[in-house]
C-alpha cells in the first residue's frame, strides 16, 4: 500500500447514502417499503452495497495512512478503528434492547423486532450473555453487521503486509479465506449454549469488501462499457429474481424447491459465489449508469430537485458508518411508534419519510461534529488576542 490516493470518488458517496437508506427500510420491521429493496430483486442487497463501499472507504483511509505512516503506526490505526466499532456495537444493541423491551413491558406491545434481535436470552440469563455480548458470543441477528466488519477490519494489517510483498498473494489470501467461510469455519457463536453461528461470518464477506479496496487502489481495472456488457449483467440480475423475490418464492412451490436446491450458492452466512455475481452484476450497471466519474448524475444535476436528493444522498454518504449506526436505534424507536399507531399505509409511509428526515439530522449532526468548529473559534481568539 506504498501509493496513496488522493481524492474520493463521488460516486462513493452517492452509492453508500443509497446502500444506507435501502438498510433503514430493510430494518424497519413490517415495512411494505421493503418490497422495493434491492433484496427482493436478486440475491444480493444493500448490505453487499455498504460493505463494498466500506472497502473503497477503507482504501481510501488506511491505505493514505500505511503509505505515510508505516505499518506499526497504521495498525494501530486499525486497531483504534476497531475499537470505536466495538463500543458502537455494545451501545447500538443495548439501546435498542432496552426500547422493545420497554415497550414490550410498559407498553403491552407484540414488536416484531424483538423477536428478530433475539434480546429474550439478555434477559433471561444476563450475566451469562452480558459475557457473551462482550465477548462476541452472544451476537443478535439484528446487528450481525458491526462484528463481521470488525472481523473483517482484523484482517486489513495482515492484507496491507501482503500487498507490499505480492498482490497476487493478497488475492490467493482472500479466496483462501473465502474458500474456508464456504465449509462454515471458523465456527462462530452468535449465542452461549446453542449451535447458532453469527449470521455473517467475515471470512466469507471479506471478499466483496477486499473487491471494493481493490478497485480503489486500481488493482482491480474498471470493465469498459458497453452493450454487450450491459446486456449479460441484465441478464444475470433478471434471471436471479424469480429465485430470490421472496413474493414469488411464497407465491410458488417450484421455484422455493429451486431456492433451496441452490443452498449454499446463495448462503447469506458464508457469502454464497451467487450473491458475489449477482452483486457484481448489479455493480456494474451502476457503474455503467453513473457514467465517467458520476458524469451522469451530474447531468442529472441540472435539474433543482435532483440536485437537492443528489446532495442529500451524498451527505449520508459521506456520514454512512455513523448514520448507519443511528438507523438501527431509529429504525426500532419507530417500531415503537408503529405499535401504538397500527401499521398503516398512511402510518407506515409516515415512519419511513419520518426516519429518512432523521437520517439526514444525524448526518448533518455527524457533519457539524466531524468539522470541529470550535477549533476555527479557537483559532479566531487566539488572533485577535
Amino acid at each position: 500500500m506504498s501509493h496513496p490516493i488522493e481524492q474520493r470518488d463521488p460516486r462513493l458517496d452517492f452509492f453508500y447514502g443509497l446502500a444506507v437508506l435501502a438498510l433503514f427500510i430493510d430494518y424497519l420491521p413490517q415495512n411494505f417499503w421493503a418490497l422495493w429493496s434491492p433484496l427482493n430483486f436478486g440475491f444480493s442487497g444493500a448490505i453487499e452495497i455498504f460493505i463494498f463501499c466500506s472497502g473503497m472507504v477503507a482504501a481510501l483511509t488506511f491505505s493514505n495512512v500505511y503509505a505515510s505512516e508505516g505499518w506499526l503506526r497504521a495498525t494501530a490505526r486499525v486497531v483504534h478503528r476497531i475499537w470505536q466499532v466495538y463500543w458502537a456495537y455494545i451501545a447500538v444493541f443495548l439501546v435498542t434492547a432496552v426500547i422493545l423491551a420497554a415497550a414490550s413491558d410498559r407498553l403491552e406491545l407484540g414488536l416484531p423486532a424483538a423477536n428478530t434481535m433475539n434480546i429474550s436470552p439478555l434477559f433471561a440469563d444476563p450475566s451469562r450473555n452480558l459475557l457473551g455480548l462482550l465477548t462476541l458470543t452472544y451476537v443478535p441477528d439484528y446487528v450481525a453487521i458491526l462484528p463481521m466488519y470488525i472481523g473483517i477490519l482484523a484482517l486489513l494489517p495482515v492484507a496491507a503486509a501482503l500487498s507490499e510483498y505480492s498482490r497476487l498473494a493478497l488475492g490467493l489470501f482472500v479466496l483462501v479465506l473465502w474458500c474456508i467461510a464456504a465449509y462454515d469455519l471458523p465456527r462462530l457463536s452468535a449465542e452461549p449454549g446453542s449451535e447458532a453461528s453469527w449470521l455473517f461470518n467475515p471470512f466469507g464477506w471479506q471478499l466483496v469488501f477486499f473487491t471494493g479496496f481493490a478497485f480503489m487502489r486500481g488493482w482491480l481495472i474498471s470493465p469498459p462499457v458497453n452493450r454487450h456488457l450491459i446486456a449479460i449483467a441484465a441478464a444475470a440480475v433478471v434471471i436471479s429474481i424469480p429465485f430470490a423475490s421472496p413474493a414469488l418464492l411464497n407465491s410458488f412451490a417450484g421455484l422455493r424447491q429451486a431456492n433451496q436446491a441452490l443452498g449454499s450458492l446463495v448462503d447469506p452466512t458464508n457469502f454464497g459465489i451467487l450473491r458475489y455475481i449477482h452483486f457484481l452484476a448489479l455493480a456494474y450497471l451502476a457503474y455503467a449508469a453513473a457514467g465517467p466519474h458520476g458524469a451522469h448524475l451530474k447531468r442529472l444535476n441540472m435539474a433543482r430537485w435532483w440536485t437537492k436528493v443528489v446532495a442529500i444522498v451524498c451527505l449520508i454518504g459521506r456520514q454512512a458508518f455513523t448514520v448507519f449506526l443511528a438507523s438501527l436505534v431509529i429504525a426500532q424507536a419507530l417500531s415503537v411508534g408503529l405499535g401504538l399507531t397500527g401499521r398503516g399505509f398512511l402510518t407506515v409511509t409516515i415512519a419511513n419519510l419520518a426516519g429518512f428526515a432523521l437520517l439526514i439530522a444525524s448526518a448533518q449532526c455527524a457533519a457539524y461534529f466531524k468539522s470541529q468548529p470550535w477549533r476555527q473559534k479557537n483559532n479566531k481568539s487566539l488572533k485577535a488576542v
